[in-house]
């Protein structure tokens, strides 16, 4: 295969020089170039034949000077966007994991919210661990938020004594991986009077000034549900844990997310393991990461729904989403509210907002671009109209 692409870049290399011509393909059109020269058996003269085809093809493939790019890539994902059902997808036979999907996922992409509905993870493993079903699940434990409500035998509320007392159970200790001394640690360090005899937990109200009885018994139910959501296992931001296994390998689905730590554990692969939250992956990859989620996000959204975009069009909206450095919403407080133009910033929202703040600041506009120049009634600068003619006198 080598041999052959190297063989393919000769080739154009001579056809270049012969007639004068600049034919730069990508490497994967190369790549392609030698799959069909080898799948056919081609001659010489018939891979010359194909390169020039492509070239022609590549050609024609081109957008136009003075194409209406984002005006067709604005129709493009906003058509199939109207048709879109609103519903919530749940991961196949569990119910508790849910993801945002359809109209509302997309309008969360292109508004670029850093608070997202459902934020959730796809946490993929190396080589070595992606079917170590103990190491998966021990993980996950450590992953997935946990209580002493998941770990309790008994509970109860002793009234007499104003004090809480919780019996924990070693089988679900054990089942959940956990760690029973850190559990102690935990417990010492929230509640400073409890008192822990093997798996009997004690934690007394705190005395009240007030002799209130009515006080003292709220107090301990606080106490009690205090006691029974004190988490003592998991990471920051991430809630369950959903463990699948597909064809190959051991999966782990979040609610939740935290990007970051997650990469710094041992045994994950960091190139697989991915969240939906755009704004995370920025952070965390920087903004090409974040340009690429965008993209992949917008597609997956969409051919959930059963609807075909042209990547292009995905990828200029991603493209003019992160061209600053950052990823900005379009809307008015990203893109659209930030045009150099008045009249296309009025044109959008807040219309007497946009001309009032403009006339105090004394803006000029200078008429580039397609809204305005619709608000005046001029040609806009987009095919023949992007083509000026002057005519010099003199040399009439």
């Amino acid at each position: 295969m080598e041999d052959v692409i190297i063989k393919i870049k000769e080739v154009i290399a001579q056809i270049n020089e012969e007639e004068n011509l600049d034919i730069a393909f990508p490497d994967s059109y190369i790549e392609d170039l030698a799959k069909a020269y080898i799948n056919r058996d081609l001659t010489d003269d018939e891979l010359t034949e194909l390169i020039r085809k492509l070239k022609a093809a590549y050609d024609r493939a081109h957008v136009e000077a003075g194409e209406a790019v984002g005006t067709v890539a604005a129709q493009s994902v906003g058509e199939p966007g109207t048709q879109m059902t609103m519903r919530t997808f749940h991961y196949a036979g569990v119910t508790e994991l849910n993801v945002t999907l359809g109209l509302p996922r997309l309008i969360e992409i292109v508004d670029a919210r850093k608070d997202i509905a459902t934020p959730t993870m796809d946490i993929y493993f190396t080589e070595e661990r992606r079917n170590d079903e103990e190491f998966v699940r021990t993980l996950a434990n450590q992953i997935g938020k946990s209580t002493i409500n998941d770990v309790l035998s008994d509970f109860n509320l002793n009234y007499g004594t104003m004090e809480v007392e919780a019996v924990l159970d070693n089988k679900k200790i054990e089942e959940k991986r956990l760690d029973r001394d850190e559990i102690n640690a935990i417990i010492e360090k929230t509640f400073k009077k409890a008192t822990i005899n093997n798996n009997h937990i004690i934690v007394p109200s705190q005395k009240s000034d007030k002799s209130d009885s009515k006080f003292e018994i709220r107090e301990l139910r606080l106490l009690a549900d205090k006691v029974r959501d004190l988490q003592i296992s998991g990471i920051k931001g991430i809630g369950k844990v959903i463990i699948r296994k597909d064809d190959r390998e051991w999966i782990i689905h979040t609610e939740g997310s935290n990007l970051k730590e997650i990469l710094d554990m041992e045994g994950i692969d960091p190139v697989r393991t991915t969240t939906n939250n755009i704004h995370e992956i920025g952070e965390v990859l920087g903004i090409e990461a974040a340009r690429q989620s965008i993209i992949n996000e917008a597609q997956n959204t969409l051919s959930e729904q059963g609807l075909s975009v042209d990547v292009r069009h995905i990828m200029l909206v991603a493209d003019i989403m992160t061209s600053e450095g950052v990823v900005k919403s379009i809307g008015r407080h990203g893109i659209s509210g930030e045009k150099s133009s008045v009249l296309a910033r009025a044109a959008f929202e807040e219309t007497g907002k946009h001309l009032l703040n403009a006339s105090i600041r004394g803006e000029v506009d200078d008429l580039t671009g397609i809204i305005e120049n619709i608000i005046i009634g001029q040609p806009i600068p987009l095919g023949t109209g992007s083509v000026g003619v002057k005519m010099d006198y003199k040399k009439e």
